[in-house]
């Protein structure tokens, strides 16, 4: 980083944080300028330290432009690890106030303000960072193209996790738009807009500069869930604020208006960040950890289009047996049923892309890592459509059976198809000869996989007897159980779904441990993992 881009960048924003502080009627608004102030203040310091005043020689400098752009992918893969650790360690802790409410501490740790603190860290912060670091690296790859936008890709960076910072200390503090999905407030909004579209404009300029005349399948599946997720941000936190010294704001929709545009927005974020952009990930990581091309590629083509014009209208089917027209429902209903052919042919063609291959899943952690993320992704695109039937639906909404579902599709697809990347890309952005510890693969493994099953298991089973007892009427047609009694009922499902929680956690603890020790250059002697070729033996 040897502008001072960044640096200014920093200064003004840390003066202006400082100036709402300072003006702010609203305490709210003030004690969150007050923590942007600090980040601010801290960031401005590290970039300083990063800048350099020396002449930059003409031949270095063009010896650099022609090289790729991997020192903030480096700094993505590093902070994906971190945030998945937070993330990971807040879920276990809101499974654990659920099965022990006492653990709720007021006001700033209670569920309500931590389980957005966690949705957000696993999904925007640990998934964000993720696909951010990932796009970059397979955009240079495919396109034989160094980053566009010089240090616009470190802005993109700095810039994303200082979103991911005030959304964090906004949910704690309250400061938010009391939606489903508790979107922070319009000032953190309009910032990460911004950032969204320098993101945009560095992805899509390394495509427009490439020397490669091909526009590879992942790069698709990435500029459709950047393009659409800007849209979907765009159009669901249209609002007004009160006063630009205050964190109040109403929102543009009310009603069920709102709450088809929240569900729009919903649904999307899962089909464009949590899926297409993670289709994109996995058209580029498994053909080259298992160094075989993709099966089909006319299918990776059908399976694009398909996915990106029909994921948009199943959003409806969130809003069953509400005050949204009928017609709506259904149409969300049918698309979502659709959504069957297209995925099931992402993961057949993600699958198949190991004909050839298939002994590594036997020999490569790495591979059975990417093998089980693919597995996931068809379970929950074969769940979710299933869910969305009406007649399955009231039963299943409004129950941990839909948890259930939400977490073996983001545990089992998105975090172990974004674990094998960054075990792919540990080594090869540090330049060292293997990862730390393969047997530590190994285990992450494991202990991830045997999380989820515990989790989506037993949430599956709690959610089916919770909607069973919800709709339990004796002969005088009264409800037989309380709302109280079914909660009651849950505790020991809640207690094992923190178990499960914790196996994942254990296994994301032994990746941070492992991708550490690789960065610092350290390897571990292990037998069947050895690197070097095996001595000849002499005829006898």
């Amino acid at each position: 980083m040897n502008s001072l881009f960044g640096t200014a960048m920093v200064g003004i924003g840390t003066f202006l944080a400082l100036l709402g502080a300072a003006f702010a009627y609203d305490e709210l608004f003030a004690a969150h300028m007050w923590v942007l102030f600090g980040v601010l203040m801290i960031g401005a310091v590290i970039m300083l330290r990063c800048v350099s005043f020396a002449p930059v020689d003409p031949a270095a400098k063009e010896r650099l432009q022609s090289e790729y752009f991997d020192e903030v992918i480096r700094y993505g893969v590093i902070a994906t690890v971190f945030w998945g650790v937070v993330g990971f360690l807040v879920g276990v802790i809101i499974a654990l106030q659920l099965a022990f409410p006492d653990l709720n501490i007021e006001p700033w740790f209670n569920f309500g303000r931590v389980r957005p603190l966690h949705t957000s860290a696993v999904i925007f912060a640990f998934g964000g960072n993720a696909l951010i670091a990932t796009s970059f690296y397979v955009v240079q790859r495919t396109s034989r193209a160094r980053l566009f936008g010089g240090d616009l890709g470190w802005f993109v960076f700095w810039g994303y996790n200082l979103f991911i910072v005030m959304a964090a200390t906004g949910y704690l503090l309250g400061i938010t738009q009391s939606k489903e999905y508790a979107e922070p407030e319009w000032y953190v909004d309009i910032w990460l807009t911004i950032v969204w579209v320098c993101y945009l404009i560095t992805f899509l300029g390394t495509i427009l500069k490439r020397k490669e005349p091909h526009i590879y399948v992942a790069n698709w599946f990435y500029l459709a869930f950047i393009v659409t997720i800007a849209m979907l941000h765009i159009v669901n936190n249209l609002s007004m604020p009160v006063s630009f010294l205050g964190v109040k704001s109403y929102s543009a929709f009310s009603g069920v208006q709102d709450a088809l545009t929240q569900w729009w927005y919903g649904h999307n974020a899962v089909g464009f960040f949590l899926t297409a952009g993670f289709l994109g990930m996995m058209y580029y990581f498994i053909p080259k950890q298992v160094n075989r091309p993709v099966y089909s590629y006319r299918l990776s083509i059908i399976h694009f289009w398909a996915l990106i014009f029909m994921y948009i209208w199943a959003g409806p089917h969130h809003l069953h047996y509400t005050a949204l027209p009928d017609w709506a429902q259904t149409l969300g209903m049918v698309f979502s049923i659709m959504l069957w052919m297209p995925s099931w042919g992402g993961m057949i063609n993600g699958l198949m892309t190991l004909s050839g291959a298939w002994d590594k899943i036997r020999t490569d952690p790495i591979v059975r890592m990417m093998v089980m993320a693919v597995a996931f992704y068809g379970m929950a695109t074969f769940e979710g459509p299933m869910m969305s039937i009406k007649a399955v639906n009231s039963l299943s909404h409004y129950t941990d059976w839909t948890i259930g579902h939400v977490h073996s599709g983001a545990l089992g697809w998105n975090g172990m198809i974004t674990f094998g990347a960054i075990y792919y890309l540990t080594p090869k952005l540090w330049n060292r000869e293997r990862l730390y510890s393969m047997q530590m693969v190994n285990w992450h493994f494991w202990l991830a996989t045997l999380g989820i099953v515990v989790y989506a298991a037993v949430m599956w089973v709690a959610g089916i007897q919770q909607g069973l007892m919800w709709r339990e009427y004796d002969s005088q047609g009264f409800l037989v159980y309380s709302f109280a009694e079914s909660v009651a009922a849950l505790f020991p499902y809640y207690v094992l779904r923190a178990l499960g929680g914790a196996l994942f956690l254990g296994g994301a603890l032994i990746m941070a441990y492992n991708v550490t020790m690789t960065i610092l250059g350290y390897q571990r002697n292990e037998a069947g993992f050895k690197t070097a070729a095996p001595k000849l033996q002499p005829a006898e």
